[in-house]
Formats: C-alpha cells, structure tokens, sequence
C-alpha cells in the first residue's frame, strides 16, 4: 500500500463497459521528505485510481496498485490497476503527526 493525496478526477465516457459507473481519481503519490524525515512531500507522478470508498480531491488515501488493487471488493473482475483502499485519519513519522484529516 502506498500513500497518495487525491489531486483530481476522471471522466471517461467510453470504457470497459465492467468499468461503468466507477468513479476515476488522480492520485500524487507522497513520500517520506529526504530532508526531513518527519514531513510527507508529492513525488512527480501521478496515477489514475479506482475509487472504492468515496474519497474526495485533497484527501490523503491509501491506495494499492497491481494483483492487490484487484483485492478490493467488487473489483476482482475490472482491470484495474490501481484502487483506493483507505482514507487517511492521521500520520504520525518519528512521533510526529504530519497529517491529520480536517474532519478528522
């Protein structure tokens, strides 16, 4: 599992027909700041992600990508190749919380 912060979404009006009616998002993937440790920042790419749990643009996720996503329930048969399988509360790194959600 990774951690990603919603940034967008993705309307697709011709898709595998298994695919209708599931929302798309574009997650930026963050990683642990070389800097500081104790801080989350973006990486550089972004990935296109099944939404499972009704997550929102600015939301931190968790998310799975390959076999795993697949996981999910209700998502054995799509292919897809990336699904959100959480919504972050908090993250705490080196006893530090760096995110707590704002209806958290």
């Amino acid at each position: 599992m990774y951690l990603g912060k919603i940034i967008g979404s993705v309307v697709s009006t011709k898709k595998d027909e298994s695919m209708r009616g599931r929302k798309l998002l574009m997650v930026r993937p963050m990683l642990v700041d070389p800097e500081d440790p104790s801080k989350l920042k973006p990486g550089n790419n972004t990935i296109v992600v099944i939404d499972t749990l009704g997550a929102g643009e600015g939301e931190l996720v968790m998310f799975a990508q390959g076999s795993s996503a697949r996981q999910a329930d209700g998502l054995k048969k799509l292919p897809v190749d990336a699904a959100v399988v959480g919504l972050v509360d908090t993250v705490s790194i080196l006893g530090k919380k760096t995110y707590e959600a704002k209806n958290g």
